[in-house]
Formats: C-alpha cells, structure tokens, sequence
C-alpha cells in the first residue's frame, strides 16, 4: 500500500489574486507600450522631412514655379518667396491639419 504524503500548495484564493495581479500588470504594460507606439507614429516626420527637402532641390534648380501648393499624404504643403530687409526668402512649410503640426524651412537668396 502506498503511503500518500501531504504535499504543500497553495489555495485557490491565493492563485485567483496571484493570476489577477499578472493580468492587471500586463494591462498596464500593453496599454503603456500601446501608448508609446502610436506616439511614435504620430510624431514621426520622416517622409515630410524629405518630401520639403526634394522640394528645396528643384527650387534650386529652377524646376519649381512659386507659389506652390500641392498635399503630401496627410500635409499640406506650400512654398513661398517673401520679401525681408532686402534679400527674398523662400520659405517651405508643411502643415498637419489632423495633429496641428507645422514644418518650417527657409532659404535665403541673395
């Protein structure tokens, strides 16, 4: 005959806290990490950055007529040429209107 020893374990109380505890903080780990994403995304101004800059190349080499206006995905683009103290000032802006971003670059012609 088999001799049943006693064997230590835990309630079943004490798993159900234990299991709510992990599930609580993996909840707040996915919404943080969530969170940090779509910021990431949001924020991320890669492709205008480059799009102005391709702009600021054929304006150098005359293949852009001002005012320019066009859309770029989800900016607003424009190019300009002002007036200030003397010299023009060629001025590139990008504007989101779904997160109210704007992008400013300049150029200065002498």
């Amino acid at each position: 005959m088999v001799v049943l020893k006693k064997i230590k374990a835990s309630t079943l109380m004490e798993t159900l806290v234990a299991t709510v505890l992990i599930v609580v903080v993996f909840m707040i780990a996915s919404m943080i990490l969530n969170n940090l994403f779509s910021n990431t995304i949001k924020n991320n101004t890669r492709n205008i950055n480059a799009h102005l800059n391709e702009l600021n190349y054929l304006y150098k080499n005359d293949k852009l007529t001002l005012p320019y206006k066009n859309d770029f995905k989800t900016w607003e683009v424009t190019v300009e040429s002002q007036n200030g103290m003397g010299q023009d000032i060629i001025q590139f802006e990008a504007t989101n209107p779904k997160t109210n971003k704007t992008i400013n670059k300049s150029i200065i012609e002498h």
